[in-house]
């Protein structure tokens, strides 16, 4: 009778043990696709702060071409020289519209994703209340 008490016990301490180890196993391979969602989000975030970017410095020199373009308009309103105005304004207008077209594609990239791990944390959470409170 004492070596079946003996054994059960155990049986019992290496059930134990081995749900432990699944629980230790579980939460590092959680972690592990946790930071890969992280990672992976950074990369979109960055691609799409870079489109942003580009956007942003074309549309600045779209509209330091146009401000120019409004002086040279000015200047051809006096009928002094040849109106240089019009190739400003087509330059600067396409320099306007690839950046505004630019910044709008970033924005957009940034809008169709969620920079937070949300499958990776809520996965985390269910497995730290079912540790807390097994069934």
């Amino acid at each position: 009778m004492a070596t079946e008490t003996h054994t059960s016990s155990d049986s019992t301490m290496s059930l134990v043990r081995g749900i432990v180890d699944d629980a230790q196993h579980l939460m590092k391979q959680q972690l592990a696709l946790f930071q890969a969602e992280v990672k992976e989000d950074l990369r979109k975030t960055k691609e799409a702060v870079m489109s942003m970017a580009a956007g942003v410095a074309l549309a600045a020199v779209g509209g330091i071409l146009l401000c120019v373009m409004l002086v040279h308009l000015l200047h051809w309103a006096f009928p002094d020289t040849l109106p240089l105005w019009s190739c400003y304004l087509i330059v600067g207008g396409v320099l306007a519209a690839l950046g505004g077209g630019l910044a709008y594609a970033g924005v957009r990239r940034m809008a169709s994703f969620n920079p937070l791990p949300d499958e990776s944390v809520q996965a985390l959470k269910e497995n730290i209340q079912w540790i807390a409170k097994p069934s």
